[in-house]
This record gives structure tokens, sequence and C-alpha cells, in this order.
């Protein structure tokens, strides 16, 4: 059976299942250097997709398509190869219109090149849970877990999730979208704004002010002003803060007046701790300090009072769930046994949990067979392009550069990822022994001076070089870099001496682990930068005439393929 899952709103996506195999998901965003968080504007765009990988609409036996804004459901506005149409969908979260996360909340039809198409739809919480959960090693082996879910117009909400009994809905945490995350940005630092906009209007300072705040310091007088200024806003028995609960209950930002109050908060939390004499920078860094502990204690209250004393397993998901500290801190938690975050817990991930709910609806709670390497494949470059040369070149020769040039190479292979982090497929590699690579990589990246560089290093040897350095990898959770390694490997040691590791072993991607085990045996070091390779505010580079193109990078190596740039020069590496 073919399921197709589709994601049409923002982070738009194709996903395909065979049976319970992950075929393909699509980002629309990794198509054509498309720009980050594309929509599917047109249904033309699904059956291009399906045809890339030898597919028809007409083969497809369930279409599912994911929920959004609103407590019953949404109409989505788009176009059928040029001609306007609507699709309604199901609503953002569980609701009275929606009761069961795990069932349908609106069923129809929609009109695609012509044809008429029976779909399903499902609220957009019930797609973070499904995918998160159906991807774990937790599904495999049959086990219930909780599934924590905050995204950014939702409300923390924890469910359990249980093979034999289905999904059981614990309600919130705390009245807060996940989006005030990087609303704090626009009230604090370099991005901060005179003038707030009522509704999200900037997705990329959220990922910025998780590298910013290392450039501060907790401060227990800033945290307690948040504490206070939180329970005015959102929790107390205030007449303001009563009706912001009824009138709020995390069913998107775009159908709710949820940001307004967050502004309030900030407005507030900004006036008190400038009267502190507080920094920007101190006050992020409390700011953040005071979600995780919020974040961390709340599950931990819930998990206790559902299912008493005991660790559990985990599962995480939606954007906020790209918070790589806030993960670290969950897994630490002494009642989280094993922890899953999978590597598309945005809304990237939102068609794969689409398709999955409707295989749910015929297998049940059922296990997903999938690899994080299945978005779209390379397109062809058939003629160098002028003013490049290419030759044949191995892994083993592709480490041999990276050790003897000191130069960054783009690294285009296979097919792309799936989610937002490039993990070898669509990476920018390079030495991080000299900690000028650093800043040379923000530059060619055009980010920011204090904005991390991260490490892809061998699975045996992670635990040496960082702690915990246990496997992960999917470049999601927080690594110390150990004292005697600070100065071996400097360019990806981030100002407060941490890195965002991703580990390797042949398992999860031959290639990337020929690379590390050769650049391994030439320097002593089994650690590579790695950054994605994409145009600043676009999806990864589909093809190595992009990447040329970007004319950032003098190397670009592509399935046994060295492309150099005439003329330049390699140096000495440090």
């Amino acid at each position: 059976m073919l399921i197709c899952g589709l994601k049409l709103t923002h982070d738009g996506a194709v996903a395909l299942l065979d049976g319970n195999r992950l075929v393909f998901s699509v980002e629309i965003e990794k198509r054509a250097n498309g720009r980050r968080y594309s929509d599917i504007s047109d249904l033309s765009l699904v059956g291009e997709i399906l045809a890339d990988f030898g597919y028809k609409p007409q083969d497809v036996d369930e279409w599912v398509v994911d929920g959004w804004d609103g407590d019953s459901t949404w109409r989505l506005a788009l176009k059928d190869h040029g001609a306007p149409t609507e699709i309604e969908v199901g609503p953002y979260r569980e609701s009275e219109a929606c009761p069961d996360l795990i069932r349908p909340g609106f069923s129809g039809e929609f009109t695609m090149g012509g044809n008429r198409y029976p779909y399903t739809s499902f609220a957009h919480a019930a797609g973070h849970v499904a995918s998160t959960y159906c991807s774990s090693a937790f599904a495999a082996r049959q086990e219930p877990s909780f599934v924590l879910i905050w995204d950014g117009g939702l409300f923390p909400r924890l469910y359990w999730v249980d093979p034999a009994e289905g999904v059981t809905n614990l309600g919130e945490l705390f009245p807060l979208i996940g989006h005030s995350y990087a609303i704090a940005g626009h009230h604090f630092g370099p991005f901060r704004r005179e003038t707030q906009s009522p509704t999200v209007d900037d997705l990329t300072v959220a990922g910025k002010l998780m590298a910013y705040i290392a450039l501060g310091r907790v401060r227990a007088d800033v945290v307690e002003i948040l504490a206070e200024e939180f329970h005015r806003v959102f929790e107390s028995d205030l007449p303001s803060a009563v009706e912001y609960r009824r009138a709020v209950g995390g069913f998107g930002s775009l159908f709710e007046p949820s940001v307004p109050p967050v502004l309030e908060f900030y407005g507030a939390v900004r006036t008190r701790s400038d009267e502190l004499g507080a920094s920007d920078e101190d006050v992020l860094a409390s700011i953040h300090q005071f979600l995780e502990d919020l974040l961390v204690s709340r599950v931990a209250e819930k998990i206790r009072a559902f299912r008493g004393e005991g660790s559990w397993n985990l599962a995480f998901a939606g954007g906020c769930a790209l918070n790589i500290k806030w993960n670290s801190a969950l897994r630490d938690a002494p009642e989280v046994r094993e922890m899953w975050v999978p590597p598309f817990p945005n809304d990237s991930g939102s068609a794969i949990g689409a398709a999955a709910l409707g295989l749910i609806q015929h297998d049940g709670l059922t296990a997903l067979d999938w690899h994080p390497r299945l978005g779209p494949a390379l397109l062809p470059t058939p003629e160098v392009p002028q003013g490049w040369s290419a030759t044949p070149c191995d892994t083993r020769e592709l480490a041999r550069v990276l050790h003897e040039s000191g130069a960054p190479v783009v690294v285009l292979d296979g097919r792309a990822e799936l989610g937002p982090r490039a993990l070898g497929g669509r990476s920018i590699l390079a030495a991080p022994t000299d900690p000028a690579m650093k800043e040379e990589l923000n530059r060619v990246k055009r980010r920011e001076s204090y904005r991390p560089v991260a490490p892809i290093c061998l699975v045996e040897e992670a635990p040496k070089v960082f702690d915990p350095g246990t496997p992960d990898p999917h470049m999601l959770f927080d690594h110390v870099v150990r004292p005697d390694w600070l100065e071996k490997v400097p360019a990806i040691v981030h100002l407060d001496g941490t890195a965002r590791l991703q580990t390797v072993g042949p398992q999860d991607d031959a290639v990337l682990a020929e690379i590390l085990t050769e650049y391994h045996r030439l320097s002593g070091i089994p650690v590579l930068c790695n950054t994605s390779a994409n145009l600043n505010g676009h999806g990864f580079f589909p093809d190595v005439a992009s990447a040329i193109g970007w004319g950032e990078v003098d190397r670009v190596w592509s399935e046994g393929t060295l492309y150099v740039r005439d003329g330049s020069q390699p140096r000495k590496p440090a």
C-alpha cells in the first residue's frame, strides 16, 4: 500500500510510504535551491516529486494531509497547476472537534491535475507524535514512550504512546507557545526591535539565540524576575491571565492572539532587568535557563503523576526539539531512561508524520523502516563549468586533500538528509585544527561570528574527545569538549566549551566514515568540521553546479569526483 503524506504549509514536504517503508521525504526548500521554510504553493509540485522517484499520483492508495491552525479545521489557499484551489485540513491539535489525536480530524477530496483524490487530515500535533514515535527504537521494540511536543504555535504537551493502548493525552505543561524563544531575541541582543510584531515573522532567530547565549551568564536575580513575570502574565489568578488562558489554547499563532501576551511578558522583563543593569547577553542566557528548567521540571512532574517513580522512554518533537541544550537537559533527567529526538523534529518531519498516521489506521502504532538519507537525489552536472577542473578522487584521497590543503571542501554525496541538519550528504567539511577555520566557514556562509561550527567524529573515538561523547548521529545533543582536546580541535569549540556533535560509524554513513577514518590516520584527529552546504537562507545544494556557482569554496567533491577551481592554491595545515 502506498500512502502519501503532504505538508502543504511552511516547511512543505511530500513523503511516501510503501507499507511501513519510507521511500522518500522531499522538502520543498531542498529542490532547486528553494527558500528555507517554503510551502507547497502549487499542487503540481506533488506530481513532480512523485515523478522524480518513478511514481504517478494515480499510484497512491491513500493521501494524508497535515493539519494546520485552528481548533476545528483550517482552509488552505494554494494553486493546482496555476489555478486557485482550497484544501480543508484538520486543526492544530486535538480539540472538541477532533478529540482523538490519531483519528482523522477531517476527510474530503482535493483536485490535482484534473483528477479528484480522497484524503484524510489529522491534527498538526498528531503528525509530530506519529513521526517521532514511529521513527524511534521504542516503536521498533514495541515499547511505550512519553512523547513531548512543543512547536511554534503550541503549548508544550505530553502524551503517553503505547502500542497496546493507543495515545493518552496528558495535557499541556504550561501555557506558553514555542515561538516565545525566538520572540526573546526581538527584545534583547543583536536582533532587538523597537517595534514588535503581533505575529511571528522571523523563524531564523531561535537557532542564532542558541549560539548567542554563550556570550552571557545566567543571573539568579534575572531568573527570579522571569519567574515572577511568567506567573503574573500566564499562570496567575489575575483577570488578564485568566482571560489569556480562556482565549488562547495553543491552537496556532495564526489562529489566536498568543503573541501579544508574550510581548507583554518580555516587555516587563526588559524594564526590570534594565533597572538591574543586566546586559542583554545575561538576560538571554537567563531566559534560556529559565525555560529549560521550567520545561524539565514540568515534564518530570507530569511523568511522576502519571506513572509514578522510575525512569521511562521519552521522545521529543516540534521546533523546540532542535534546542540541543534542552534536549540534553531532558535526557539527563532522572525520570528519563532513554531519549529520542528524530533528525526531523520540526515541521520538516510533518509529511512523514502524516503518512505514518495513515499507516497507523491499518497497522496500529508500528515502527517505520527509514533512514536519515531519504531526501532528494543529487541532480547531474553533465559539464564541468568553465574555470574548474574535475578529476577522480576516492574517499582516501579526499581525506588527504582535507588534511594537506587546510581548505574547506563542499561534499555532496547520495541522497539528501531528512530535516534541517547537514549530516555529510550536503555538507562543507574542513580540518578542525586551525582556530581560524570557524571564522572562515562563518564568512563563506555569511553567518554571525559567534555562531559555532559543528564537529563530526568517529563514533568509537567520540568519548575520548567529548563528554559524554555518546552516539549522536543526528547532531541533536550538547557535548563538552574535553580539556586536553580544546587546543587540538579549536575550530569546533563553541564559546562555552561545548559542541553540537555528530557521531559517525559505517552503519550511519559508510562514505563519511571512510573519510573520517583516513583523516584520523593521517592527522591523528578523528574529527572534522561540518556545516551545511547551501546558499544563505536556502535549502541544501541540489547539485554540483549550484555549489560551483556559489563560488565561496574552491573545492567540491561529489561521488568520487573532485572539482577544483583553476588557480586555487592549497595552504599548509595548522
